[in-house]
């Protein structure tokens, strides 16, 4: 009776429940240890999955000021890469107005004042390239700025007409008056003309070359009321801090003698 009392399921004790539960779990660990991990892997499997795409979403939230940055920093780069373009197409351009001009020599400046010696550029090419003495420089649109006057294999110096003791005839005004335009130094032109030749601030200078080619503009007017010349303050149209290329050729000039090779490219 008390055996069957024991047994018997309208009177079986929550101790017994409990032990013939943790005897099966036992048993069922011993005999399957795998079976509650294959059962509840595919729950963790979806339980991951949900809480990566939460993570994603809740990021997207929290990320926006650094996509902000981002743009910010994208957009200032296209900025200076379009800046960067805009100097290269300015450069092709001015190349580009040398390039038809077949007859000379297009040369980078690889010197230029403060660098090189005030009225002076030391152009890269030289003999190798065909570079002689006494051949004259010209920039963008054909302005003359000065003459060969020292020459090695692959560098070359050239004095510009605003160089002190340089000369060069040339004419000024509306009428063309003929003068002699002269180097004052430091990039500055002067040239002596007649009060009554009638030559006014603004008026453009002209230097012979394949025509009358404008060489600078008269800035000011000097001179004592009592004299019948006036001193005209010339500055060169081509500021020559900012030029980066050249064409040399021979102009027939007369000034080829005044120069040496042995001239030095820098002092």
């Amino acid at each position: 009776m008390r055996r069957n009392a024991l047994l018997s399921s309208t009177n079986l004790s929550w101790g017994t429940l409990a032990l013939a539960g943790a005897t099966f779990l036992l048993l069922l660990r011993l005999l399957a240890p795998n079976f509650f991990w294959q059962i509840f892997t595919p729950l963790f499997r979806v339980s991951d999955t949900l809480a990566r795409e939460s993570h994603a979403f809740f990021d997207g939230f929290g990320n926006t000021a650094t996509l902000a940055l981002q743009n910010e920093k994208l957009m200032n780069e296209n900025a200076a890469l379009a800046n960067e373009n805009q100097a290269l197409l300015k450069k092709t351009a001015s190349i580009s107005e040398l390039v038809p001009d077949t007859r000379g020599i297009i040369a980078g400046i690889v010197a230029r004042p403060p660098a090189s010696p005030y009225d002076t550029l030391v152009l890269s090419a030289g003999s190798a390239e065909g570079v002689t003495l006494g051949m004259e420089a010209f920039g963008a649109g054909g302005v003359p700025l000065g003459v060969v006057s020292s020459v090695l294999a692959n560098f070359s110096r050239v004095t510009l007409f605003s160089a002190p003791n340089m000369t060069v005839n040339g004419w000024v005004g509306r009428t063309n008056v003929p003068v002699i335009i002269s180097g004052a130094g430091a990039g500055a032109l002067n040239a002596s003309v007649a009060r009554s030749a009638g030559i006014a601030a603004g008026d453009i200078v002209f230097a012979p070359g394949p025509g009358m080619l404008p060489i600078g503009v008269v800035t000011r007017i000097d001179g004592d009321p009592a004299s019948p010349s006036v001193i005209l303050r010339i500055m060169p149209i081509l500021n020559v801090f900012s030029i980066a290329w050249v064409v040399v050729r021979d102009t027939g000039a007369a000034l080829r003698g005044a120069f040496s090779s042995t001239t030095p490219i820098l002092p």
